[in-house]
C-alpha cells in the first residue's frame, strides 16, 4: 500500500492507495488541522497495521516545522520507513514544467496540475485548488504546465476585510448568498469576494481558452456555484496527483 499525504497551510489530507488502483479509488482517507496530529496519528498506525505501508510520499507547502512533525509520527506508526518528499521537477508524469525555475513552483500546484493532465487528457485544462490560497493554473493538452495564478483564499479575503476595515464583520463563508445585490454588509461582502474567486478563474479560463475547468479544495463548494462556465469538482486534487505520478513510476 501506498500512503499519499497533501500537508497544506492549514490542513493535512491523506490517502491510502493499493498499487495499480484507479485515480482516487482510496482504500481510506481523511483530514485534520496542523493541530490535530495525535487524530493523523492513529489513522496512520491504523492504516499500517491492518493493510500494510510500504511508500510514503508527501507534499508539504508548509514548512519544515510540520515535516519534523510529519516524520515523527510517521516513525512512530511505521518505523524506519522513510517518507519521499514531492518535489516539483522539470517534468514528471507525462506533465513538462513551464515554470521560469521549475523547483520554485510550489510542490502542491505541480501535483494539482499533473492530476489536471491525467482526468483531462488532451485538453486544455484549467486546475484550481482553493484552499488557504486559491491557486489557478494552466495546463495545455500535452502536459505542458504553463503557469497560472494565486490570490488569497475565500476566507482570507473574508478575514482580511474584517481585520481591516473599521466596523466589518467577520463572516462566515458558507453563507446563503440572496439573488441580485446585497442589501446587507455580511451578504455584500461574501457576495464581493466569491465574485472576485469566481472571475478569477472565468479570466483563466477564457485566456487559456479551456477545455476543462477541474476546481477542488475545501471552499470549492462555495466558489464553483458562481462559475459561468463548465466545471468538475474534483476532491484531493493533490493527493489524486501524487497517486498520477506514483501509477507513471510503476
Amino acid at each position: 500500500m501506498i500512503l499519499l499525504i497533501d500537508a497544506g497551510n492549514t490542513r493535512v489530507k491523506w490517502a491510502l492507495a493499493a498499487p495499480g488502483a484507479q485515480l482516487g479509488d482510496w482504500i481510506a482517507h481523511g483530514a485534520a488541522t496542523h493541530a490535530d496530529m495525535p487524530q493523523l496519528e492513529l489513522a496512520w498506525c491504523e492504516a499500517a497495521a491492518t493493510h500494510g505501508i510500504q511508500r510514503i510520499l508527501i507534499a508539504n507547502v508548509a514548512g519544515n516545522a510540520l515535516r519534523v512533525q510529519l516524520e515523527y509520527v510517521l516513525q512512530r506508526c511505521m518505523g524506519q520507513l522513510t517518507p519521499e518528499w514531492f518535489a516539483s521537477l522539470p517534468a514528471l508524469a507525462g506533465v513538462t514544467n513551464g515554470y521560469r525555475n521549475p523547483s520554485q513552483l510550489g510542490c502542491d500546484r505541480f501535483a494539482a496540475a499533473i492530476a489536471g493532465h491525467a482526468l483531462a487528457p488532451e485538453q486544455r485544462v484549467i486546475v484550481v485548488n482553493c484552499g488557504t490560497a486559491t491557486t489557478i493554473d494552466a495546463v495545455t493538452p500535452d502536459g505542458v504546465f504553463l503557469g497560472g495564478m494565486i490570490l488569497p483564499g475565500l476566507g482570507l479575503m473574508a478575514s482580511s476585510l474584517a481585520r481591516n476595515t473599521a466596523q466589518l464583520p467577520q463572516i462566515a463563508q458558507d453563507g446563503n448568498l440572496p439573488d441580485g445585490f446585497a442589501d446587507n454588509t455580511d451578504d455584500a461582502i461574501l457576495s464581493g469576494i466569491l465574485a472576485a474567486q469566481s472571475g478569477a478563474v472565468e479570466h483563466a479560463c477564457a485566456a487559456h481558452r479551456a477545455e476543462a475547468c477541474i476546481i477542488s479544495g475545501g471552499a470549492a463548494p462555495y466558489i464553483a456555484p458562481m462559475l459561468k462556465v463548465p466545471y468538475r469538482i474534483v476532491e484531493n486534487v493533490v493527493l489524486i496527483g501524487l497517486h498520477a505520478a506514483v501509477a507513471n513510476a510503476e
